[in-house]
Formats: C-alpha cells, structure tokens, sequence
C-alpha cells in the first residue's frame, strides 16, 4: 500500500536539493569554537584539534594567533605549520591570497571577530573566512559571545562590557556547519586582576556565567535549528520545525506598535531567533491611518525584521498560513480601544487566533 503522507518533491525543490550538495561538495565547512567569557580554554581546543587532524595526515596551516599564549598553547602551535599574517601599522589580517595559494585541507583562525586594516581586501575577518570556504578551505576558528550582533546588547547588559566590534546577524547561522559551546568557566574569566571577592561577589559572577552560557548554548541551538531547516526544505518538507524562537508581530493601521516591537525585538534576540512583521493590506484608508500604519512599518524596518505584506479578505487565515508556513512559535498582536464596531471585529480576529494557533503562542498587547 502506497504510504499516503509521502509527497513527490516538486522539481523546485530537486534543484534546491542538488544545488544544496553541490554547495556542499564545492565549499569548504567552518567550524566554531564559541566562548562565553574569556579564558574558557577554546584556543587550546581549537589549536589541539588541529594537532590531532594534522596526526590524522589532513594538512593543516595556522592562519592567525593571539598575543599571547598559555605554555600549554605554545606547545600545540609549535607542532603546527603558521602562515604569518599581514602587518600594517599597528594592525594584522590573515594573509588570504597566501593561504589560498597554499590552498591547506584546514585554516586555523583565532579569533573570528577582527576588523581587518584600511586599505584590506575585505573590511572584516568574518569576510575572509567566507572567501577561503568559497574555495574550499574549510576554517576552524574561535569567537566570543559577545562579538554576535544579536546578542551584544544583551552581554553589555550581563557583563557591563560593550565589543569594539562584531560580526553581523545570521553569519553563524548561515555559514557554520559546525559550533561547539566551550564550557570550562572559571570565575576569574569574568574579574580577572581584581582583588579577592566576597562571597556574594562571587555568587554574582556566577550568575552572569550562568546567565551568558544559557545565551552561548541558544546560540549552538540555532546554528543546529538553521541547519535542520535546509535539509527539510532540499527533501520536499517545507514545515519548518526546530529549536528557535520565531516571533510574528502583526501591525495595523490602528495602533501604535512600538512596543510591541522592541518586544519582539528583545526576544528574538534573546532566543536568537528571528522577527518578522506583517501586514494584512487594506483597501480606503484614512491620511491618519496611513500615517500611523507608515510609522510602525518603517520601525518595524529600523529594527532590523523581516517584512511581509500579506492580501486577502480574512486577516485570521492569512496570518495563520504565513505563520505555519514560515514555523512561527510566538504571535504577538496588539488590543486596539477604538469606539464602534472596530472592538468587537478585533476582539473576534484575537479569538480566531487563539483558537486556531495550534503550537503557536498568541501574546496580547494593549494599545
């Protein structure tokens, strides 16, 4: 008997699937070594697993180095091939037309979150890791929480430490084929030089490693959570499923959203996951409507989320189709006070969506 839920792939989704595994064969695979505070250990995890690659006879070149090492450190390196890197004035970059010429099975780079030297082919290091994979190096290196755009407000907040610089949002997701959360804390990662702390000073640095490995193991989730997405979508299963908190804010013509959007906002960064606004279009709407409507897309934009303008009669059935299309788990959506029959219309859309959402979480704001 023919197994009724089987679904032939359509031949979109054949070529996304072997545009997917060429992609795959052709590209080189990164690997990350993710901190939560300094001093967790992940240069000598990542220099050791080139010791031990290199053991297994893939070649493997160091790329760039820190300052400064620990002996254990400089013992793994002095086993290992270095490239030097580029110095111009103060500053260093990875010497990327070297390493390709050498063209290595594995490049070694710590420290993924460096602005490279004016002048420099690529303005970010983030930018020369993209071009050795394109050739098919693949790049093991390290980075630090608190250089991920998503989460650099929330570490600032945590730590009271703001990165020089970062690497921009859905860079990890979009490029890591692998992320390992190194999770070796020590207290003095976070208050290294200080003077002997208390007790309750040391509770408190605690709780702000516990607080950022929670957000480092979030940070692991997606990169998996992104990873399972492709490969439903290139075999033929377009529901998206997975780990990561997907925030749908519904905006009208009616309401001041702001709130609400710095709301969503502040959670999908929190979940590092992902915001999307939408909009139902209408037909006949006031100067102060359309005013009002212009005002929360063009924040909604400022805020960096992914915009949708949906058309149809019955707002409830678009936003649920968008919503189980693109594997929303949060619907926020604001209570308008108008006078006439606005409230109780609203009123019926809420409830439509609250007993409609099936595994989608409807959160009500008042306006």
């Amino acid at each position: 008997m023919v197994n009724e839920s089987f679904q032939r792939p359509s031949p979109e989704q054949l070529l996304a699937q072997v545009e997917l595994e060429e992609r795959r064969k052709r590209r080189g695979r990164l690997k990350v070594f993710l901190g939560y505070a300094a001093g967790v250990g992940k240069s000598f995890q990542m220099f050791d697993e080139g010791r031990r690659r290199r053991e297994r006879c893939e070649d493997v070149v160091v790329c760039a180095t820190q300052s400064r090492y620990s002996n254990d450190v400089e013992a793994v390196l002095r086993k290992l091939e270095v490239i030097p890197t580029l110095k111009i004035g103060e500053m260093e970059s990875i010497d990327v037309a070297a390493i390709i010429r050498r063209h290595p099975q594995v490049a070694l780079i710590d420290g993924l979150a460096y602005e490279n030297p004016p002048g420099s082919p690529n303005s970010h290091r983030w930018q020369d890791v993209e071009q050795l994979l394109e050739v098919g190096i693949s790049v093991v290196t390290t980075v630090n929480l608190q250089y991920l755009e998503k989460l650099r407000d929330e570490v600032e907040r945590i730590t009271g430490n703001r990165a020089p610089c970062i690497i921009p949002r859905g860079f990890l997701d979009r490029s890591a084929d692998d992320i390992v959360v190194v999770d070796a804390p020590a207290i003095e990662s976070l208050s290294r030089g200080a003077a002997p702390a208390s007790r309750g000073a040391l509770l408190a640095e605690e709780h702000k490693l516990s607080q950022l490995r929670e957000l480092a193991l979030l940070v692991a989730a997606g990169v998996v959570d992104h990873q399972l997405e492709n490969y439903l979508r290139s075999h033929g299963m377009d529901e998206p499923c997975g780990v990561q908190e997907r925030i749908l804010v519904y905006v009208t013509s009616r309401s001041d959203a702001a709130g609400m959007l710095e709301s969503g906002r502040r959670n999908a960064d929190r979940f590092d996951g992902e915001l999307y606004v939408v909009y139902v279009q209408q037909l006949a709407l006031s100067q102060e409507d359309r005013s009002l409507l212009q005002q929360n897309l063009d924040y909604a934009r400022h805020l960096g989320a992914q915009m949708d303008i949906l058309s149809g009669r019955d707002e409830a059935d678009e936003i649920l189709e968008f919503a189980h299309r693109k594997g929303i788990t949060q619907i926020f959506i604001g209570h308008g006070v108008r006078q006439g029959p606005w409230p109780r219309l609203w009123n019926n859309l809420i409830d439509r969506l609250i007993r409609s959402a099936e595994g989608i979480d409807v959160v009500v704001y008042p306006h």
